[in-house]
């Protein structure tokens, strides 16, 4: 893989948050210039319940990438667990087509495990185009962290730039849809790990990370 300054890795991470946020921010302004002009009470309050929906997906979407990508949770070692469910959980919210089953039972794992985890979740979650079930799985034995990823649907697409990015094989640039993949590989490289992804021709996705605890 072609390598990647934190200055461009940074600006990657930008460039994927802004896209993500992009959608439900333009949905909040267009929502009110329309209930500025809007006299009808019913519209008014159509309007008023898109923008409340277009807001608690942006604050979701921020909360998820704060983690995900930035320093929520602190500067300590390990991260609540459940703050990590409550983010990803808040991300697909608006998903109808997508069920998030949560098998993760220690009520704490590392940092970089955390962030392995939501990045490789974000990625499974996307790669259900057509909605199916998420399962994510970590275990924490004192001396392994292990994280399974399983994402089983009617249609699955992992393009061969993010499996790339994920095992570090690519020798192309990386661009910001890849940046979580990149990240997960980062992460994975500090910690001592490795990730195994499931063949292209799987019916299921599978991600299996493991790295010291």
């Amino acid at each position: 893989m072609l390598p990647t300054s934190a200055v461009d890795f940074a600006s990657l991470l930008c460039s994927r948050l802004c896209h993500d946020l992009l959608s439900p921010v333009g949905a909040l302004n267009n929502g009110l210039e329309l209930l500025a002009d809007e006299q009808d009470a019913d519209m008014r309050a159509r309007c008023m319940a898109l923008l409340a929906d277009s807001a608690r997906a942006s604050a979701n979407k921020l909360k998820f990438f704060r983690l995900a990508f930035g320093a929520a949770g602190g500067f300590g070692e390990v991260i609540d667990t459940r703050e990590a469910q409550g983010a990803l959980e808040g991300l697909f919210t608006d998903n109808k087509r997508l069920a998030v089953n949560w098998l993760v039972e220690n009520p704490t794992l590392p940092k970089a495990a955390i962030k392995v985890l939501l990045n490789l979740a974000l990625i499974a979650g996307d790669a259900l185009v057509r909605g199916g079930q998420l399962d994510i799985g970590a275990e924490d034995n004192g001396t392994q962290v292990e994280i399974v990823i399983r994402a089983e649907g009617p249609r699955i697409v992992l393009d061969d730039e993010l499996r790339h990015a994920l095992t570090g094989v690519s020798r192309d640039a990386i661009t910001p849809r890849a940046a979580a993949a990149h990240l997960v590989d980062l992460l994975l490289q500090e910690g001592g790990g490795e990730l195994q992804v499931s063949p292209p021709d799987s019916p299921v996705l599978l991600f299996g990370a493991t790295f010291a605890g």
